[in-house]
């Protein structure tokens, strides 16, 4: 993939994020796409912290905090105050963990996508509410630890499908990216910034606290992710047309993603071989997906 990431950098320095954290990355990528005509819209998360505390901020664009269960509502009452001052080609980016997201912040997301409210939503999923002790969310992946799931009881659900559930909402556009696959990310943001209406873009964004890995292989984990298929690169336009952006030349198994991380180290060789087997099933229904939607449109 050749693809030119835009230089302006509106990520400034001194922010107070932990080594190898990939929410910081994250954050420069998107807002690289969107440049400074953006608003930025930061419920209750890390990134609450990463900032920094007020008057400082670690943006160079205007910031408002709010609280943990409004992403969706705030970024539609900011968009509709800034079209009434005559601003309407402002973009209004909420960025929110995933415990805001698929969790504390569902009910005001659902209610304004459902509404197609006109702004761009980015969840940087590191899997469990990090910033306040490494409690599990709904987007924790089953078998994994966390200080509520211990090892001798880890997590039995499965991760919620917050990308399939934003896709029922038939809104004009949703992804999944990662900082591992920078391009990618740059890209979907871009097209993304050029839709009206509401936009929903997940991004996986390890957490060597609560991932117990190490910080300098944030970007390497990022890619063993989509490599081992246990997290595709996709998008879907109006909930119907499924496009898979990045395909693994080679793919690898699930247990060499998984090895990389000491939340996962108490699995055994059958819990491994469960996973692998339900990320086969996920694979295999995203490629029957895009298979379908690429018949349509012929």
């Amino acid at each position: 993939m050749s693809y030119k990431i835009p230089e302006d950098e509106l990520m400034l320095p001194g922010h107070v994020a932990c080594p190898g954290c990939a929410a910081p990355q994250a954050m420069r990528l998107v807002l690289k796409a969107l440049g400074k005509n953006t608003v930025l819209i930061i419920p209750a998360s890390c990134w609450s912290i990463i900032a920094g505390p007020y008057p400082y901020s670690a943006v160079d664009v205007p910031l408002l905090h709010t609280a943990f269960e409004t992403g969706g509502a705030v970024a539609a009452g900011v968009k509709a105050g800034l079209e009434m001052m005559g601003l309407p080609d402002t973009t209004v980016l909420t960025f929110a963990g995933d415990g805001g997201t698929f969790d504390i912040g569902f009910q005001s997301l659902s209610g304004a996508v459902e509404r197609n409210e006109d702004f761009l939503y980015v969840c940087y999923d590191n899997e469990a509410y990090m910033n306040t002790g490494i409690q599990r969310s709904s987007a924790t992946p089953w078998g994994a630890w966390t200080t509520t799931t211990p090892v001798r009881h880890p997590k039995d659900q499965p991760k919620k499908d917050i990308v399939a559930i934003m896709a029922a909402h038939r809104i004009p556009y949703t992804a999944t990216a990662t900082v591992g696959y920078p391009e990618d990310l740059v890209r979907k943001v871009e097209k993304a910034k050029g839709i009206r209406g509401s936009k929903f873009l997940h991004v996986l964004a390890p957490c060597p606290s609560g991932w117990k890995s190490e910080p300098a292989q944030t970007v390497y984990i990022s890619r063993l992710a989509v490599r081992s298929r246990v997290f595709p690169l996709y998008e879907v336009e109006q909930g119907e047309r499924w496009n898979i952006t990045v395909w693994p030349d080679r793919p690898i198994p699930v247990r060499d993603y998984l090895r990389t991380q000491g939340r996962f180290q108490h699995l055994t060789d059958k819990d491994i071989q469960y996973i692998q087997e339900y990320v086969d099933a996920a694979w295999e229904e995203l490629v029957a997906k895009t298979e379908h939607s690429l018949h349509e449109t012929r």
